[in-house]
């Protein structure tokens, strides 16, 4: 996958690699040429002791470093340019492709493990990126450039090569093949520590009022010493690398001096010829540890990218249609046909033969037991997930034929768990509708039963909410999330339990405000309390995922004994009558 996603994304960054191969082009040859400048300069000017050969000669290796050096650093900026932008496409491709996800995608890969790949796993692809425009471009130029430089300054030296090449080589290979399986290890141990920390940052409330401080601390630990184990052994495997290059380098460089020695000894051979064939060899070798270092890092880089792919490669199971309808006929009308869910590999669906029509203007209740599928109904309206048989209509079409922009625009819908990003009052408020005046974010407010406690506010609308709105209580978060969807002004609104933190009068105030501001919207309400829907035009009750009654309070109380032992597990029938 690693090749692919490098031809996926750097295909925009055609000139700046180019750029690349052309100043690492030349940066190398000048370095490949300093040895044989030095060589003349002492066969010719420091053995001959002319001086002026020695200033020139000199002179021009200045001029080459100097070549090689602005060479460089052309080659560095645009190795740069292209792997900054390369990590910053494929970040935002992730990120469209996760937005796109519904929710049995993201229960597939967890939250954790789509963080760490679009910040871990895209860092370290990236940084291969870098080292290769910068190390790996110039790491064969070198090698192939110096063993013809040897050559050329003794061909029987450099027979050396023959015998050190191959087994430095040889050498590296076995340890990056260990190297793999490892790497792979640690991305997964990465996962690991990112999910706990996660959850004990998230649920840390709970910890502490259970007291189970000690309990997460020894989790963390054992995750974390799983990533330190893992760790160590690839550092243990690293760490074998540059001992045996440079042990490798050592013996070529004796080897060399003893049979170099010999030579100059009989004639065959000057001394600046000598000093230039280790130079190379020490060229030749550096080149093979520089690629060597890539390799190390590559398989790690493969991994990443693995897991990179798999995510950009997830077909979302609810897609954009490619005929979408773009025309409503009938707004806010929603019809539930035969609807059945079903979760990947689930023995039983959650929901089966879900039939019913919520019509504007009318307010549908949906209640049941834990369990029943009454969220999992609710989420298949906007398409949150897709039906597995049957069929969920809006506006008389398909919710699978729609498009999904259209389809969510026209829907407001408050969670179960509602949700407020970081940010101020305003900021989430406009969630609903960016061009929302202050007037109109007041007006939901005042709706949603919120208003009071936002005056009360230090700054108001402007006053700073934490992510995950743990700044406000459940109630003001579920009052915010409310004033949210009102902001909006859909014609369709869905309202998943989001009165369950109010008390009994907050509850019916609020129910009192929303009548005339959903008149002309069809409005689904999932609640526990049966005083929140007791006066639904329409309540439809679930149980083990199927429509066990359906009709008014009144007519239920008479028809249905799931609906009278729901309502008498509240308070007593004749009360609630």
């Amino acid at each position: 996958m690693l090749i692919p996603l490098l031809t996926r994304f750097l295909r925009n960054y055609r000139g700046p690699l180019l750029g690349v191969l052309v100043f690492q082009l030349v940066a190398t040859g000048a370095a490949l040429y300093l040895p044989s400048l030095n060589a003349d300069l002492i066969d010719k000017g420091v053995t001959q002791g002319d001086t002026g050969y020695i200033m020139t000669a000199g002179g021009r290796m200045l001029a080459v470093t100097l070549v090689q050096i602005v060479c460089s650093i052309g080659s560095v900026y645009f190795g740069a340019r292209a792997a900054m932008g390369f990590g910053r496409d494929v970040r935002d491709a992730l990120v469209a492709r996760v937005g796109a996800f519904s929710a049995r995608e993201i229960g597939q890969f967890g939250a954790p493990s789509l963080i760490t790949r679009n910040t871990n796993d895209v860092q370290q692809v990236q940084m291969l990126v870098v080292m290769s425009c910068t190390i790996l471009v110039m790491a064969p130029i070198m090698c192939i450039g110096g063993i013809v430089m040897a050559i050329r300054q003794d061909a029987g030296l450099a027979l050396v090569l023959a015998v050190t090449v191959p087994v430095l080589a040889i050498a590296m290979a076995v340890v990056i093949a260990k190297m793999i399986p490892a790497f792979r290890q640690m991305q997964q141990r990465i996962d690991g520590v990112n999910r706990v920390l996660r959850e004990q940052i998230t649920g840390i409330r709970v910890v502490r009022a259970f007291v189970r401080e000690p309990l997460e601390h020894r989790r963390f630990d054992a995750a974390n010493d799983a990533l330190t184990d893992t760790a160590l052994r690839v550092g243990r495997l690293s760490a074998l690398m540059f001992p045996t290059v440079m042990g490798i380098a050592n013996v070529t460089s004796v080897a060399v001096i003893w049979f170099g020695g010999h030579r100059i000894d009989t004639g065959s051979m000057q001394v600046g010829a000598l000093t230039a064939m280790l130079a190379y060899i020490m060229q030749i070798l550096m080149s093979v540890m520089m690629a060597s270092f890539i390799a190390m890092m590559a398989p790690r880089a493969a991994v990443c990218a693995d897991r990179i792919g798999e995510v950009l490669g997830a077909v979302p199971t609810v897609a954009q249609p490619d005929d979408a309808v773009r025309t409503l006929d009938a707004p806010g009308v929603v019809e539930f046909r035969g609807a059945e869910f079903k979760f990947p590999g689930a023995d039983q669906p959650v929901l089966r033969d879900i039939t019913f029509r919520a019509e504007p203007g009318k307010t549908t209740a949906i209640v049941g037991g834990t369990g029943a599928g009454k969220t999992t109904l609710i989420n298949l309206v906007p398409r949150l997930m897709d039906v597995t048989a049957g069929a969920v209509l809006v506006s008389h079409t398909d919710v699978r034929r729609l498009d999904l922009d259209l389809l969510r625009a026209g829907i407001g819908l408050v969670p179960q768990r509602p949700y407020l990003f970081s940010g101020t009052v305003a900021s989430n408020l406009r969630y609903g509708d960016p061009d929302a005046t202050d007037e109109h974010l007041w007006h939901a407010l005042e709706v949603a039963q919120a208003a009071d406690f936002v005056r009360r506010m230090p700054e108001g609308l402007d006053t700073p909410i934490a992510q995950g709105g743990t700044t406000v209580s459940g109630g003001q978060r579920q009052r915010l999330a409310i004033a949210r969807a009102l902001v909006r002004r859909p014609s369709i609104y869905l309202f998943d339990d989001s009165f369950s933190a109010l008390d009994l009068a907050t509850d019916a105030r609020l129910r009192a405000a929303l009548a005339p501001e959903t008149r002309d919207a069809t409005v689904i309400v999932v609640a526990q309390r049966v005083s929140t829907i007791v006066d639904a035009e329409q309540i439809v009750v679930l149980e083990d995922g199927e429509i066990v009654g359906k009709g008014t309070h009144r007519e239920l109380l008479d028809t249905c004994p799931c609906y009278v032992e729901i309502v008498e597990s509240q308070r007593s029938v004749q009360e609630v009558s």
